[in-house]
Order: C-alpha cells, then structure tokens, then sequence
C-alpha cells in the first residue's frame, strides 16, 4: 500500500527527483572539473621544465621562416639560382600512423619540399621520409603556386604516378635533383631539434587552453 503511494507520489511529482539529481550532478561535474584542471596544471608545469635540446643551426644557406615556430608552413626557405626552395617538417607517426619512434627523440620526419620558379605557374613537389643517415623520396608532383602546400593537401590534379612504380634511373636522378638543392641527411639535426621544441610548446599551450575553457575564463588573444 505504501509502495504503490510513494510510486503515486513520484509519477505526479517528478520535479522533486529531478532536482535532486541536478544538485548531485552539479556537486560530481564541479569534483571532475577540479580533478582535471589540477592534472593539466601538473602535465603544464612538468612540459615547463623540459630542457630544450642543444641549439643547432640550419645548413647554409637555409634560413628560418620567421613565425613558423607558431604555424603549419614551412620552416626553411632558400633560394637556389632563380628557384625558391621550401620545406616543411612534421613527425612521419603523424602521416602515416603508428611508428617506433622513442621516448627520448624524433627519429623519423617526413618533409614537404618546394621547388618553384618566377614565371611558372606550377610548383615541383617532394614529400620525403628523412632519417638520421638517409632521405628517401615517397611521391613528386606538379601543383598550382596558389594551391595548399599542406602535407595532407589533396592535389586538384593528376599527382603523378607511384614513385616506387617509376625506372630506378629515373629515381635517382629525382633523388640527385633534391641533393643538390641541399635536401639530404644534413638537415635531420636542426629539423628534429625544431620539431622537438614545436611540439612541446603546442604541447604546453594545449594545456593551457583546455584548463582556460574548463574553468570559463576568458583566454588571452594570441595566448
């Protein structure tokens, strides 16, 4: 009898329930919000204190792109003659997923290179697996100068054919077009030095920007 006057009770009044689950939900979404903001406080002040790597230079006559430390364009430019060099860097895991990189440095980059000429309308493009020891070329195409030149960019026209696919001659003649522009192995130390200290700063301002938005503050411009 009882029973069936609380369930009466609770089918007619089902506000009172309600609010007592919001004030709970409140109470627990409030106690996971503290938990998460003191996490990224802690993940910030331990990205805070790595040590950046040795300071390295780019070959001459590379030079750095001034703000590619806070884009996704390229990061050294040359020229070459009358050719425009340009090149841009991102760890090869993030292109093609997974990888053995370790803990402790970036052993694998993949770079985009690009070759362009005054009066051309096309840019010659490289995108390239860099190594310690080695550069090896994955694909080379044609694309419009105003077109994207970011790495995942899909080409408006025909990319060329598969690289592996194409007469060995004519691989190494590809290969030795690039090496005389300067691309090859000796731009691995400054690139990963480069790329270890982007990825930490993106890392820490990540951090930042996730804890900003949990706690409703208004984020600095440009912070």
């Amino acid at each position: 009898m009882f029973r069936k006057a609380i369930a009466g009770c609770a089918q007619h009044a089902p506000w009172r329930l309600i609010t007592g689950r919001r004030s709970t939900s409140t109470s627990v979404s409030s106690a996971v919000d503290s938990i998460l903001l003191r996490s990224l406080k802690e993940h910030y002040e331990e990205a805070a204190k790595m040590n950046p790597p040795p300071k390295v230079s780019p070959p001459s006559p590379f030079g750095i792109v001034t703000g590619a430390m806070e884009g996704n364009g390229p990061v050294l430019k040359r020229m070459y003659g009358d050719e425009e060099i340009s090149l841009s860097v991102m760890r090869l895991a993030h292109v093609v997923g997974g990888g053995d990189e370790d803990d402790d440095g970036i052993n694998q980059l993949f770079v985009h290179v690009v070759v362009s000429k005054p009066g051309q309308n096309d840019s010659l493009h490289f995108l390239c697996g860099l190594y310690p020891d080695a550069l090896g070329i994955h694909s080379v195409s044609m694309r419009p100068k105003h077109e994207s030149q970011g790495f995942l960019a899909v080409p408006s026209k025909y990319n060329g054919p598969v690289f592996g696919d194409i007469d060995e001659k004519m691989r190494d003649s590809f290969h030795s077009y690039i090496e005389e522009r300067g691309i090859d192995e000796s731009l691995f130390p400054f690139l990963q030095a480069w790329l270890y200290v982007k990825d930490n700063r993106n890392l820490m301002r990540w951090f930042r920007a996730v804890g900003t938005f949990i706690s409703g503050q208004k984020s600095a411009k440009g912070a």
